[in-house]
């Protein structure tokens, strides 16, 4: 394999800087301030609250993410979802039980996710804009109206697509990462006894001596680390390698020298806890710095806002969220996707958020608790993926997830400590999130069985070859061109087809029946496996299209993809069939008739079919069924 030049490996490197380490690198902002905040301010303490921050960092991004799970890669694809499809692939029946759980946590994590989508543009902006109060507190009623301002630009910017933006953000990041590492420098130089955090022992110290009040802080330590699940759910952007050289040359230096940096400061002067951050920096320096922070914050925000796009073109594609929109903004980069529904939901949140919660201090006690679950579902199916993978035995497997399991189970407990002040929301939010994306999977198999079987194919040319045997009048009339009948079972014969026939007594010369599916095990599909061609006589062709599940599946790929094999499609000289579902609810058993009632309010509201496979709007013909659930 050819490997990637210094220069490659560099520009990705940097690259990783501004999509991948813009969470994590933009909590010094608040993590620190959080800690400080539960009246633990002694400097044993604050010793021991460094030592706990700075090994968790080692522990759950140096150890697990980026030494164990990230080689876990699906086609150079990371992430819960992709896990899940390596741990348990299509038809596999090994596990049982144990299978459709662990299928659950999974899109239970990836459901937390949105959470964390929401909560992580709010609390990073409006903690970047709280610093101008540091040295001007008349600018404090300015805070909100000014963190909406720019979380309603960031999403107004969104069907423009990152392109353009990209190549910077990588540079502002290494300018941020550089002046936290530069900062942390001083104030150490100033205060060199704050390297005494450095010992695990002193974090060890702090847990055994301060009973719930080391719980209480550990939910505030967590807040370093939040940012960690995106390493791997980023991979496939940049690649292990790069992610990891990043971390170890630049981001993981930087993030440690500026928390040693601000407990320095504090231990000094004990007044500068309010907003440590922002008292190192001179008063010269302050309002560049704010403006600094604000950016990266941006960045921070538009990488989750973006794994949003992304995770949200997963779950159409695996049949866990209704068909929406998705535009593409880049021809180059196929990644770079825009979902206006998504940016709508995730931009009234934001606000939302800033406007319920008011502070940065607030926010916090509402993040962290998805995040942890989310982590504790990616090593609950690592430990499946292992066993799979590498052949890792069951003891080894389970061994090393207890272990970051153990850490994680502290974490959330911590954490579960801000339910009633504001953790409840992004567990409401996800629980909310699952149960649409579970209903529409049930939906969707509920519907499947409640559709009419189709006539087999076999069974319906030959009905039609004998049509062409009987008197004149009841022969059908074979009209020039081709007909494309979009065909969720590729076995029988699709209902547009047969009403076509039935209603209209026309069929085309030529006749396609077109399957598009979802390989929910491979994020990519090749160009040459993309679609397989049977031809069935009588002018009737089967055509099954294989997408992956980072991938959208459009008419024109499967057009090209068929024209290679020898049949040939012009797209603007074809009909296109679609059917449509109309759902009505009805006693029938099935799911709960609320959950009924939510499925045919999805299916109402969901993109059409044409659409989103982006067919020729003028060359569609849409046949319509009611359907009893």
């Amino acid at each position: 394999m050819h490997e990637p030049s210094k220069s490659t490996s560099l520009s990705r490197s940097i690259g990783a800087l501004g999509v991948v380490y813009g969470d994590i690198g933009t909590s010094v902002l608040y993590a620190f301030k959080q800690c400080l905040g539960h009246g633990l301010n002694t400097a044993p303490d604050i010793i021991g609250i460094l030592s706990l921050i700075i090994w968790s960092l080692f522990a759950l991004v140096s150890i697990k993410y980026l030494a164990i799970v990230m080689r876990a890669d699906n086609q150079g694809e990371g992430g819960i979802l992709a896990l899940l499809s390596l741990a348990f692939p299509k038809g596999t029946k090994a596990r049982g039980a144990a299978t459709g759980g662990m299928i659950a946590v999974g899109i239970a994590g990836a459901a937390l996710l949105y959470g964390d989508g929401v909560i992580t543009p709010a609390i990073s902006v409006l903690s970047a804009v709280e610093g101008l109060v540091t040295e001007n507190v008349k600018l404090q009623p300015y805070i909100i109206p000014l963190t909406l301002g720019i979380l309603a630009g960031l999403f107004a910017v969104q069907s423009k697509g990152t392109g353009a933006l990209g190549q910077w953000f990588g540079r502002v990041m290494l300018a941020w990462f550089s002046v936290l590492a530069v900062l942390g420098v001083i104030h150490i130089a100033k205060n060199p006894a704050v390297l005494k955090a450095l010992n695990p022992l002193e974090g060890f110290y702090f847990l055994t001596h301060h009973g719930t009040g080391a719980l209480v802080v550990m939910g505030s330590v967590f807040l370093v680390v939040t940012g960690g699940e995106a390493l791997y759910a980023d991979m496939g952007h940049f690649g292990r390698k790069p992610i990891s050289r990043a971390w170890t040359f630049l981001v993981c230096p930087a993030l440690i020298l500026n928390y040693l940096g601000q407990g320095a400061l504090v231990l000094a002067d004990p007044a500068a806890g309010d907003n440590p951050f922002f008292h190192m920096a001179p008063i010269w320096a302050l309002y560049p710095l704010v403006a600094l922070a604000t950016t990266a914050t941006i960045i921070a925000s538009q990488a989750l806002i973006s794994g949003a796009f992304s995770l949200t073109m997963q779950g159409i594609q695996m049949g866990y969220i209704p068909r929406m929109e998705i535009c593409h903004t880049s021809k180059d980069e196929h990644g770079q996707i825009y979902i206006p529904k998504v940016n709508m939901i995730l931009a009234i949140g934001c606000g939302a958020l800033v406007l319920g919660f008011r502070n940065s201090d607030a926010l916090a006690s509402a993040y962290g608790i998805a995040v942890t679950l989310t982590m504790l579902a990616t090593t609950a199916i690592f430990y499946f993926a292992a066993q799979r993978l590498w052949q890792w035995s069951p003891l080894r497997a389970g061994l090393t997830c207890l272990l970051f399991g153990s850490i994680e189970i502290i974490f959330f407990t911590a954490n579960s400590l801000k339910i009633l002040h504001g953790g409840w929301f992004p567990l409401v939010a996800g629980a909310g999130i699952f149960t649409t994306m579970m209903t529409w999977k049930d939906g969707r198999r509920l519907l499947r069985k409640s559709l009419p079987p189709g006539m087999p194919l076999d069974d319906f040319i030959a009905s039609i070859s004998m049509a062409g045997t009987l008197d004149a009048q009841n022969k059908l009339h074979r009209s020039q061109g081709t007909a494309v009948f979009l065909a969720g079972n590729p076995e029988g014969t699709p209902n547009a087809l047969i009403k076509n026939i039935k209603h209209n007594q026309i069929l085309h010369r030529q006749n396609i029946l077109l399957t598009i599916i979802t390989d929910p095990t491979r994020p990519y599909v090749p160009g040459e496996e993309r679609v397989q061609v049977s031809d069935r006589t009588e002018g009737f062709f089967r055509v099954i299209a294989s997408f992956g599940f980072m991938e959208n599946p459009q008419i024109d790929e499967v057009i090209r993809a068929a024209n290679t094999q020898g049949l040939a499609i012009h797209r603007d000289k074809t009909t296109f069939f679609v059917g449509k579902e109309r759902i009505v609810v009805t006693a029938k058993f099935g799911m709960a008739p609320w959950r009924e009632h939510l499925f045919a309010f999805l299916s109402k509201h969901s993109e059409n079919a044409a659409d989103f496979f982006q067919l020729p709007p003028d060359r569609v013909y849409e046949v319509s069924q009611v359907v009893e659930i």
